[in-house]
């Protein structure tokens, strides 16, 4: 069975879909999300082979959500979309494929022996932002999307991976290697990013070094990456 994710803000066309994608014996619907932060909690846990993703959504596009997978863990990555067929032959050469609203059964079918023949991870590097403006989150029963400019570290536990603002602490379901490579975060330590412009003073220690934020929170600095870093500050 081929496992499938359905990502749209519309539930009638998630609904739409699932219809179709019913008469295929081999398709294994695993869930249905309304926007990226549920999509990114969802492909986390269900490690979907198959996403059908719609690119215009609220907060987090489509496009973003894309750069936010880790691409050695990344699905197949479908987009359904409301363009025109002029703004589909600007990326067609790069996403896997790519449905236009209202799905074609006949164009779902390509589609779908498409992924059979070969379920192997596509690059589609081409497509995703190089830098992300927001990280999906959440708290408890609450999703939440946090500005990049608003974090102060970011850091990851037997817990998962966790947020730090001025305000708060909330989880993530990115990996810190996507963070690191797509914002200004710099690594300080295995387990800790920062941000430069978070950092207040750096405690020199005998086993490495500890970084304190403008809101007083301390930041471990493992001796493997404080050269780095305060080259970084402009110290040398």
């Amino acid at each position: 069975m081929i496992t499938c994710l359905i990502v749209d803000d519309e539930p009638f066309a998630r609904e739409e879909l699932a219809a179709q994608l019913a008469d295929a014996p081999d398709i294994e619907i695993v869930g249905q999300c309304g926007n990226a932060i549920e999509a990114m909690q969802a492909i986390g846990k269900l490690r979907p082979q198959l996403v059908f993703l719609d690119i215009q959504m609220p907060r987090i596009t489509g496009m973003e959500l894309l750069a936010m997978l880790d691409p050695d863990t990344m699905p197949r990555v479908v987009f359904v979309t409301a363009y025109d067929e002029f703004a589909v032959q600007a990326f067609e050469r790069h996403a896997f494929d790519y449905l236009l609203k209202p799905v074609n059964e006949q164009r779902l079918q390509q589609t779908l022996e498409k992924v059979r023949r070969d379920l192997r991870p596509q690059p589609v590097a081409t497509l995703a932002p190089a830098r992300l403006e927001h990280l999906p989150c959440y708290s408890g029963q609450r999703l939440k999307v946090v500005p990049v400019p608003e974090v102060e570290y970011v850091f990851s536990d037997i817990g998962g991976v966790h947020v730090a603002t001025a305000g708060e602490q909330v989880h993530t379901n990115m990996t810190l290697r996507v963070i690191e490579e797509k914002t200004p975060l710099v690594r300080c330590h295995r387990q800790y990013l920062v941000a430069p412009g978070a950092i207040a003073e750096i405690e020199m220690r005998s086993a490495g070094a500890e970084i304190l934020t403008r809101t007083g929170a301390r930041v471990p600095v493992s001796r493997r990456y404080l050269k780095s870093l305060k080259q970084l500050l402009g110290f040398h």
